[in-house]
């Protein structure tokens, strides 16, 4: 076998003869045999430096040459096997719990939200009325946050597993199969909630459990190293192994541990805002002015280095939009999302500044949650100003000469905005990295991307946990707790849903 590069302009499809005809010189065999050759495509790039190309990795394999295929574990029936509960229906809950029907053990998932239809009716009412179900909306309910987003599938953590495995088993429950291929693959936020609700009938038409509007308000570790796990409505669970999978909102669950004394760190995140810019802009500075409608809708990513602290892009919604991400009454939180053909006039991402907890050293007093504190504070702060979901925005350019802007663009964000000075709102830390950061990407990297087009709306603070609840390195259990599993962007070891799928998988192997 060899792994060979072929490159064929945007637009064109790579045939088979084409693929042959590059495996025999090689493979360095006869013409004569170019069509016993066998192949298979393993990744698809695009490559827009200069000419737009769609670059192929492929497998070539002589006639003699075995070409195995990758195959999943079958599922088992456990109706009647040992329950694990899992905490939280995202995706590190959904594939711990696939991995749970394949080593024969029945998985009860707890989610404190709706399923995943049920969910797009609170989602409906907090853009467009403002109310918020602190149950159910974008953050929580089946899926978890990344359900109703742009669906992105890149991860660089390789390490934490076989990431065929993740994506052989959405292609199974209904993906498109590109995702197996594309380098930036993603499914859509129109096609993901097909997907996790087959997950679920899997799950269930294996003898697995599902029970929505359980919140868990209650772990107890018991004489005999059983948990009983108590959800609102009084209902209690038990099982000997907890998987905890809540995500980077469930701040109760941080709180509920720091009240019992388990063990709980503070951590890291990244806050910022949410940056909308025309996407034809983006496609014309991404493919250098050569922008054809069949080609795929341009996205980017950046990360530099401003004062000693990392600024990034992140969450790129490439023909999306933005939607109101709190969960709680009194917050103010945004996020992006995209559809499977990434069609809309806008493109969004978060540029976000990390934040360490020795940055903000008033918020000591808060211990292991002081910069879940500072979050809180934040969001807060961007409600107070504009006294409902309306969001805090400025134009890009006056954020940076710290101006008032003179009207503000038209924006994808249904709630609305309001001209507000967002220089001055972002805590010091943050406004002046961003202020220093986009004249940088927009000189050095992206011509065209420091504009007064660009809108910035405040805030986008839920890139990650403030929280790491730790645990052993080798039995993955909390270090206090033995039997209980945080994992996921809950416990502050994952971002995105194929590394907490990866993580779910992990801890559910463990068990």
């Amino acid at each position: 076998m060899k792994e060979i590069e072929i490159s064929v302009k945007l637009g064109k499809e790579l045939t088979a003869d084409e693929i042959q005809t590059a495996a025999v010189k090689a493979l360095g065999v006869s013409p004569k045999i170019k069509g016993q050759i066998r192949y298979r495509i393993m990744r698809r790039s695009i490559d827009a430096r200069n000419d737009i190309l769609y670059r192929y990795r492929v497998e070539v394999y002589k006639p003699d040459e075995v070409m195995s295929e990758y195959v999943l574990e079958e599922y088992k029936n456990v109706a009647d096997a040992e329950p694990v509960i899992i905490v939280g229906a995202g995706p590190a809950g959904m594939f711990a719990a696939l991995r749970l029907l394949m080593r024969g053990l029945k998985p009860v998932i707890l989610e404190r939200g709706k399923d995943v239809h049920q969910r797009k009716f609170d989602m409906a009412r907090l853009s467009r009325e403002g109310v918020v179900n602190p149950d159910s909306n974008y953050c929580f309910g089946e899926g978890g946050a990344g359900t109703f987003s742009d669906g992105k599938l890149y991860t660089r953590s390789s390490k934490r597993g076989d990431i065929r495995e993740v994506l052989h088993q959405l292609v199974r429950f209904g993906a498109d199969p590109t995702i197996l291929l594309d380098a930036h693959p993603h499914i859509g936020s129109d096609k993901l909630p097909i997907v996790v609700e087959n997950i679920r009938k899997c799950i269930i038409g294996h003898g697995g459990e599902y029970h929505f509007d359980s919140r868990v308000t209650d772990i107890v570790k018991k004489g005999d190293g059983s948990f009983d796990v108590t959800v609102n409505d009084g209902t209690i669970y038990s099982s000997r192994k907890v998987i905890l999978a809540t995500g980077h909102s469930a701040r109760d669950i941080y709180e509920m541990f720091d009240r019992k004394g388990w063990e709980i760190q503070a951590k890291g995140f990244a806050l910022g805002v949410r940056v909308e810019h025309p996407q034809s802009l983006i496609n014309k500075i991404q493919y250098h002015g050569k922008y054809q409608p069949f080609m795929p809708t341009a996205e980017y990513s950046f990360v530099t280095q401003v004062l000693d602290r990392g600024v990034f892009s992140f969450c790129m919604c490439p023909g999306g939009i933005l939607v109101p991400a709190a969960t709680a009454e009194g917050e103010l939180v945004l996020n992006g999302m995209s559809n499977s053909q990434r069609n809309s006039k806008w493109a969004n991402s978060g540029v976000v500044v990390q934040i360490e907890p020795e940055d903000f050293p008033e918020y000591a007093q808060y211990g292991p949650l002081a910069l879940l504190q500072f979050q809180k504070d934040v969001e807060r702060k961007m409600f107070e100003y504009t006294g409902s979901l309306k969001a805090p925005a400025q134009r890009m350019m006056d954020f940076c000469r710290r101006i008032p802007s003179n009207g503000l663009p038209q924006t994808s964000y249904h709630p609305g905005a309001v001209n507000a000075p967002l220089h001055e709102l972002l805590p010091e830390h943050v406004s002046l990295r961003l202020k220093y950061a986009f004249p940088e990407i927009g000189n050095k990297k992206m011509h065209g991307y420091y504009t007064n087009d660009a809108l910035l709306l405040g805030v986008e603070s839920r890139t990650s946990s403030p929280v790491r609840i730790p645990r052993d390195s080798e039995t993955l259990e909390h270090t206090q707790v033995a039997g209980l599993y945080p994992c996921g962007e809950g416990a502050g070891y994952a971002g995105g849903i194929v590394s907490s799928a990866l993580d779910g998988i992990n801890w559910a192997a463990k068990i």
